[in-house]
């Protein structure tokens, strides 16, 4: 059939699907949190397979004697005699245990713990971004800040993880005074550090000691 003169033909609309935006990157002090950096603890997992190696390689080549007809190494004899007549409760073999526990226990904590205590992690703005801050990097800039304040003569910070303990000396103003702008300065100094877990301020102020 024709189609009725006059008639037009609607054309075809092709709607494209927009392409999805990146997702929002974590606001500070909200998702933008970030872990504790862990240690590799290379040396102590060096210092443990050596041992296990060397251990495994005397166990082995004096089984391998033996399996050889060969008799058994002294060390060997020794120990098995030892372990055979020594009681449960002998001071040696209690030394022994303790001390075999230590180590277990030591390593135990070695590998639940982090560690790298000396550098601080900061918030992540973008989640495929993480940074730290060394602690003593983080003391100085605290130490740098306190001292541009007037009638500060010298500045001890000691930080810590939680805590940011600064002691400062004033040989003139009033101490209340500079107590006051140390807060406040040092305050916006430690969120401007973007630490995960900003440090609680601890300030002493104090007027020098006397000499003599």
């Amino acid at each position: 059939m024709s189609e009725p003169r006059g008639s037009e033909t609607t054309p075809l609309t092709v709607i494209e699907k927009a392409p999805e935006p990146p997702p929002p990157a974590a606001e500070e002090g909200t998702d933008g949190r970030s872990d504790r950096f862990w240690s590799v603890r290379r040396v102590p997992a060096g210092i443990v397979a050596l041992l296990l190696l060397v251990v495994a390689a005397a166990f082995l080549y004096d089984i391998a004697a033996v399996r050889a007809h060969r008799p058994a190494m002294r060390w060997r004899r020794e120990l098995a005699t030892q372990l055979s007549t020594r009681p449960l409760d002998d001071t040696w073999v209690l030394v022994g245990a303790g001390v075999a526990a230590a180590l277990g226990l030591w390593l135990i904590v070695l590998a639940v713990t982090p560690g790298l205590r000396a550098l601080l992690p900061m918030r992540r703005p973008h989640t495929d971004v993480r940074a730290g801050l060394r602690r003593d990097a983080a003391a100085m800039v605290l130490r740098d800040r306190a001292m541009e304040i007037a009638g500060v003569r010298a500045v001890r910070v000691r930080l810590r993880r939680r805590k940011a303990d600064v002691r400062a000396v004033s040989h003139f103003r009033d101490l209340d005074d500079v107590r006051a702008d140390l807060d406040g300065t040092l305050k916006d100094a430690i969120r401007g550090l973007g630490l995960t877990r900003p440090p609680a301020l601890t300030l002493h102020v104090a007027r020098p000691g006397r000499k003599g």
